[in-house]
C-alpha cells in the first residue's frame, strides 16, 4: 500500500475552504480600500460573478479541480481581460489585494511567497496599457 502524500498548492493551502476565503477576502479588501477603488470601478457594482471566476480559476490553477475551465473552456486570462484598461497600477492594486488576502491565511510562509511571485507575474502579464 503507498501512502498519499499532498503535492498540489491546493492541497497543501487546505482545499475549497481556503481558496474561498483567500477569494473572499481579495474582494473585501477591493471593495473598502481607498487605493484599489481604480479596479473596483471596473468590476460590476455587484462582486459576486467575480467571486465566483476567480474562486474556480484558482481552484484549477493551484492543482485542485478544474472548475473554470468545465465551466468556461481555457482561461485565455490576457484575451478575457482586453477590455479592461490594466496598466502597471491596476496591477499593483490587485496585488495589494491578493497581498493582504494572502496574508491572512494560515498556510506554510514559504508556499505563500511562492504563491505571490507567481500572482505578480500574472498580474503583470495582464498589463494592456
Amino acid at each position: 500500500m503507498t501512502e498519499n502524500t499532498i503535492t498540489t498548492p491546493y492541497e497543501l493551502m487546505g482545499g475549497e475552504a481556503t481558496i474561498l476565503k483567500l477569494v473572499d477576502r481579495f474582494y473585501f479588501y477591493m471593495d473598502s480600500l481607498p487605493e484599489t477603488q481604480g479596479i473596483r470601478k471596473i468590476h460590476a457594482e455587484s462582486l459576486e460573478n467575480a467571486k465566483s471566476k476567480l474562486f474556480k480559476f484558482l481552484s484549477g490553477w493551484l492543482g485542485g479541480p478544474d472548475l473554470f475551465i468545465q465551466e468556461f473552456g481555457h482561461p485565455m486570462l490576457r484575451r478575457r481581460h482586453l477590455p479592461f484598461a490594466i496598466g502597471q497600477s491596476e496591477s499593483d492594486q490587485w496585488m495589494i489585494c491578493m497581498n493582504k488576502a494572502m496574508a491572512e491565511l494560515e498556510i506554510d510562509e514559504n508556499l505563500k511567497k511562492s504563491l505571490l511571485d507567481s500572482l505578480d507575474q500574472l498580474a503583470h502579464h495582464m498589463m494592456n496599457q
